[in-house]
């Protein structure tokens, strides 16, 4: 075996090979062959790449490695780490990319030649995309050498494939989701949103707190794009990145904005920024004369107001800033008077409450702020823009509102907001948005949350929207009523049937077994966890990434695989076609051997979860090929599906009037409190 063998962990050998973690350990423990580890820990042991492909081949269980496969193994075996080969691989992409014909020349010689050859292309093509003197050209060159050219290759192999943008964001991706605790990242409806709200006109955009560089990769049609972070290989990657998109100069430098700016003198006609929230140590003590404190010298808990200030500092005149903030930034005390000044001065144009869910941490609504760095004789704004889009988004057991509703609402705001000369001319929606005079927010808080300055929308839709809920309640309790299951019938005694594993059917061929990843190319819906657990309809929307989405057919079963709840759902006509969302688990039963609602009645069994369930340190996980059902001819299985449909039906009923009955209640309080309707 070479001595720079790629190694893989035993999770990537059950990719490998298309079955279970547990299956990997049961063939360590039966087969004596099973190929030694060579690295890693007595724990999470790794193992050579060559010997497991030869001993799987042997076993007949491997199926061909795609190429994105294998190049995805050599970049987590690469001796700097996974990082340093996704930059290794993204700088061979970037002349794949922008040097075509050289890099054929180049691929076509030995690996020692191929490493001197590129060295000199390597340095010319990321001088000119990412400016002189890029620490990633430096660092680049250095780690050119014969060793690390099989991974080039096999990079460039898969931009033949893919074409080299989508193979760098395909590798990214999957680095992104294997490490999820180290990365905050801005998804992509937030990003879009954001680069809309700056304007299509802004060709040159910073972010001073880049991550791995999507809000700029959001921005339509730039000429120039400025990025900058405190960690090195984020820079790096972001770099990789944005250059691989499009045709706009990069510079991207690695440093901590607010103490070493980097671009001290430019200037541009955009700032987007998903800043760090709620940091102590931002630099309030060495920054405390920093010119760009034109709005007040923000205090120690104010980093967030420091990254406002830092962003109109930035901008030309007629710039506009969009920032992603926590929403105590609104109403904290002890920065009402930046609050106050940015107000009085016109810095400070919306700010719009997004529903919970919509970007990291998750679990608060956050708000944008729009800013704009207005000409020394530019009419003063209508007011200030608030908009609150919490009511199109879903709290915990309902559905979520698709991101567009809260985009185009958004937009539809904003658009009419910058257009106007004062607060009259700008429409309002009750509980939506309303543009509010700067002097009626000028109090002694300034507290400048959405929701407290909005006119309450009709509660519950009105009177007539609460009949009609009301109405709708009686009729889907009526149904409940009507399909409520007899009295069970005792069996006669303990019925014991012969038992089979959905690992053993799935061997056999009866069905197929996918895994969901949530991600790929388009605007399919996504079936996410939440809409499993919830019974609602598809909600999500894809991550990008070059991996073909697992889209769902009628009769498939879908199966949360993280999570105590036993849950199994079978796929109608309404949801086929979704896209199969992360920690989901689809199963394609074959017609002719396998009724879908008998499998799905089985793997619901509490039991039959439990037996099957592993215990990680936060969560309980579900190996889905230890599920067992009974064998039973297709007749039987079909008596037992129908009553399994029957029950699934009773339980959509029950699920639907529950959330009637909450519409109804909270549209009544409301209705009470403000006086829609009476207390007679």
């Amino acid at each position: 075996m070479p001595d720079n063998a790629t190694e893989v962990t035993a999770a990537e050998i059950a990719r490998l090979a298309g079955v279970g973690r547990a299956a990997v350990s049961n063939w360590r423990r039966r087969h004596a062959d099973f190929p030694k580890p060579v690295g890693g820990s007595e724990t999470s042991p790794s193992f050579a790449l060559p010997e497991v492909e030869a001993w799987l081949r042997a076993q007949g269980k491997l199926a061909e490695v795609p190429p994105r496969e294998r190049v995805w193994q050599q970049i987590t075996a690469h001796p700097g780490g996974a990082v340093a080969g996704l930059v290794e691989a993204g700088c061979a992409l970037l002349v794949v990319h922008d040097r075509p014909t050289d890099w054929l020349e180049l691929s076509a010689v030995s690996d020692a030649r191929m490493a001197a050859l590129l060295r000199p292309v390597l340095a010319q093509v990321l001088t000119a995309r990412l400016g002189p003197g890029h620490a990633l050209a430096v660092d680049a060159l250095a780690a050119t050498t014969p060793a690390s050219m099989p991974l080039l290759r096999a990079a460039a192999g898969l931009a033949a494939e893919l074409g080299a943008r989508s193979a760098f964001e395909f590798l990214l991706g999957r680095h992104l989701d294997a490490n999820p605790r180290q990365y905050t990242l801005t998804p992509p409806g937030p990003a879009e949103l954001m680069a809309a709200l700056a304007g299509r006109g802004a060709r040159s955009v910073l972010d001073p707190a880049c991550g791995t560089g999507g809000l700029l990769r959001a921005v339509p049609a730039p000429t120039a794009l400025y990025g900058q972070d405190s960690a090195p290989e984020l820079v790096a990657l972001t770099a990789l990145r944005l250059a691989l998109h499009g045709t706009a100069e990069v510079r991207a430098a690695a440093a901590d904005s607010l103490r070493a700016d980097a671009f001290p003198r430019v200037a541009v006609d955009a700032v987007l920024c998903h800043p760090p929230f709620n940091e102590r140590n931002w630099g309030h003590e060495e920054l405390a004369y920093d010119p760009r404190w034109e709005y007040g010298f923000p205090a120690r808990t104010e980093s967030e107001l420091a990254w406002v200030q830092h962003a109109l500092a930035h901008l030309r005149e007629g710039g506009t800033a969009v920032l992603l903030m926590p929403p105590a930034a609104a109403a904290r005390r002890s920065g009402r008077r930046i609050r106050a000044d940015l107000l009085r001065r016109g810095a400070l144009r919306a700010v719009i409450a997004l529903p919970a869910g919509a970007a990291p941490p998750y679990g608060i609504p956050l708000h944008l702020w729009v800013l704009r760095k207005s000409a020394a004789h530019a009419p003063a704004p209508p007011g200030l823009l608030l908009v609150d889009t919490a009511d199109l988004g879903g709290g915990e057991g309902r559905e979520r509102a698709a991101w567009p509703a809260v985009r185009d609402a958004v937009l539809a705001a904003w658009t009419a907001y910058d257009g106007a000369d004062g607060p009259d001319e700008v429409p309002g929606t009750p509980g939506l948005s309303r543009c509010v005079p700067v002097i009626e927010l000028l109090d002694d808080d300034v507290d400048l949350t959405p929701a407290r300055h909005l006119p309450p929308a009709a509660a519950g839709g009105g009177p007539a929207a609460l009949s009609a809920v009301r109405a709708r309640l009686d009729e889907t309790l009526q149904r409940a009523a009507r399909l409520t299951p007899p009295p069970a019938e005792p069996a006669a005694g303990p019925v014991r049937l012969p038992a089979t594993t959905i690992g053993e059917l799935a061997r056999a061929g009866a069905l197929v077994l996918r895994t969901g990843t949530g991600s790929g190319a388009g605007d399919v819906p996504v079936l996410t966890e939440h809409d499993v657990y919830g019974g609602g309809a598809p909600s999500g929307t894809l991550a990008e990434s070059a991996e073909e989405p697992v889209l769902t057919e009628a009769g498939d079963i879908v199966v949360p695989v993280v999570g105590a709840a036993a849950v199994a759902r079978v796929v109608g006509p309404a949801d086929a076609g979704a896209a199969l969302g992360r920690n989901l688990q689809l199963l394609r039963p074959d017609p002719a051997a396998l009724d879908p609602w008998f499998l799905a009645g089985f793997l619901r069994g509490t039991a039959n979860n439990r037996q099957a369930s592993s215990y990680a340190s936060t969560a309980t996980r579900l190996d889905v090929r230890r599920l067992q059902l009974p064998r039973l001819p297709l007749a039987d299985q079909r008596r037992y599906g129908e009553r399994f449909r029957a029950l699934a039906e009773f339980e959509d009923a029950l699920r639907l009037a529950g959330r009637l009955g909450e519409q109804l209640v909270q549209g009544l309080h409301d209705a009470l409190a403000d006086g829609t309707v009476t207390a007679e």
